[in-house]
């Protein structure tokens, strides 16, 4: 993520980065993401834009571009709004979006980590988990030759279509699950922004930032 940002502040167009280990791999809010050699996917992508998409709205588009490809691969996954993909109750994969620039915003980097071999470290196995778990046959080639041309294809138009929603929907990890954070009530999929709605029993909250923390 920081040699796309360092790329975008050069004048780069749409540039894909690719790392065979991290040493300070980082998710959201900074949190630490492991990232052992050839153990898994570490990319960036610097994405350029006409418009900002609304808050959380790329991650979606990129985590659905992820469940997408892995289903063409026979792994089915979910997608844990904003940005989490999860096989099972486990995460596989995380998208981290970042938008930079040298006046406002000029560019966004778009960083991916999926756990493609295990095994997954002791102290994450309860919550972490790899794409081999599914697919004892998958490599880390197979899903880029898939992923990267969706990648390339992905919108910064400010609504998702009606098959955005429609696939969402059907791999939706939260849909009628408790949340108790940052609003409480149950989720009840996304808007066409991208928001996640909740219903609180009183109304339906749409929320389109932050971390969610499921009951």
């Amino acid at each position: 993520m920081d040699i796309v940002h360092e790329m975008g502040a050069q004048g780069e167009s749409e540039t894909l980065v690719l790392a065979d280990e991290q040493l300070g791999g980082r998710g959201r809010m900074g949190r630490k993401w492991s990232s052992p050699k050839g153990k898994g996917i570490w990319m960036g992508y610097l994405a350029k834009m006409d418009e900002a998409p609304t808050a959380g709205l790329l991650s979606l588009r990129v985590g659905l571009a992820v469940i997408e490809t892995l289903l063409e691969l026979d792994v089915s996954t979910k997608l844990k709004w904003p940005n989490d993909v999860m096989l099972g109750d486990r995460k596989v994969a995380g998208i981290l979006c970042e938008a930079k620039g040298n006046d406002s915003w000029d560019w966004i980097a778009v960083g991916i980590g999926i756990n493609v071999h295990g095994p997954v470290p002791a102290d994450l196995r309860s919550v972490a988990a790899s794409l081999d778990e599914a697919a004892s046959d998958i490599t880390r080639v197979a899903v880029l030759e898939r992923l990267v041309p969706r990648l390339i294809g992905v919108s910064g138009e400010a609504k998702l279509t009606v098959a955005e929603r429609a696939l969402f929907e059907s791999h939706d990890w939260l849909r009628g699950r408790q949340i108790l954070e940052p609003v409480k009530g149950f989720a009840s999929g996304v808007s066409a922004e991208g928001g996640l709605l909740v219903d609180t029993g009183s109304k339906m909250e749409k929320v389109l930032g932050g971390s969610v923390v499921a009951a």
